[in-house]
């Protein structure tokens, strides 16, 4: 059973260089920064965030998501910098098999300095071992090499290929889903 109490009181979390914390209205510029940048969106298959109301109603979206505790929505920020760099979130928990599909973005500047890895061990182990989840998943595009090398480290495992399963853009576009249980993550140790 998913633990409710989080869905009361939201978890912040600090790692050793971010502060994890609820995604707000007032991160609508930060987000639209990210979700409009090209390097971002070439694997993201959805929305560019054109103009500011775009990421005012994705975040609007993922503040109804937790309030009606089916997820959670987390802002990543430097803490030397005080920069708001990217989020993640558990975006959609199926309560009755314990299970959430994730979904993060980052902005490039970041990438491969392990900021994403931080982010993720943190809020991966607060789902195992604090919102009582039994598993994970994610769904990338297969060109996405940056997002399925980060999840193999953190110990995800390939559970399938879909051939044009998602339409997207006017065009059909496959999808890998990867998964990780919490078996297997806490026999992992630590990273």
């Amino acid at each position: 059973m998913i633990n409710e109490e989080y869905f009361y009181d939201f978890p912040v979390f600090e790692t050793a260089r971010l502060i994890l914390r609820k995604i707000e209205l007032e991160d609508a510029a930060d987000i639209q920064a990210i979700r409009s940048d090209q390097k971002v969106m070439t694997y993201m298959d959805s929305y560019e965030h054109k103009t500011l109301e775009d990421s005012e109603k994705f975040i609007s979206e993922g503040l109804q998501r937790y309030d009606s505790q089916k997820g959670l929505f987390w802002g990543l920020v430097e803490k030397s910098s005080k920069e708001f760099i990217g989020d993640f979130s558990f975006w959609r928990i199926d309560r009755k098999n314990s299970r959430a599909e994730i979904g993060y973005t980052l902005k490039p500047q970041y990438w491969g300095k392990g900021y994403m890895k931080e982010a993720m061990l943190r809020l991966i182990t607060f789902g195992f071992d604090d919102l009582n989840l039994h598993s994970l998943e994610a769904n990338i595009n297969p060109g996405n090499e940056n997002s399925r090398n980060i999840l193999l480290k953190l110990g995800f495992k390939k559970e399938g290929y879909f051939r044009e399963n998602y339409f997207y853009n006017g065009k059909y576009l496959d999808s890998e889903i990867y998964s990780l249980l919490k078996k297997d993550f806490i026999e992992q140790g630590s990273f």
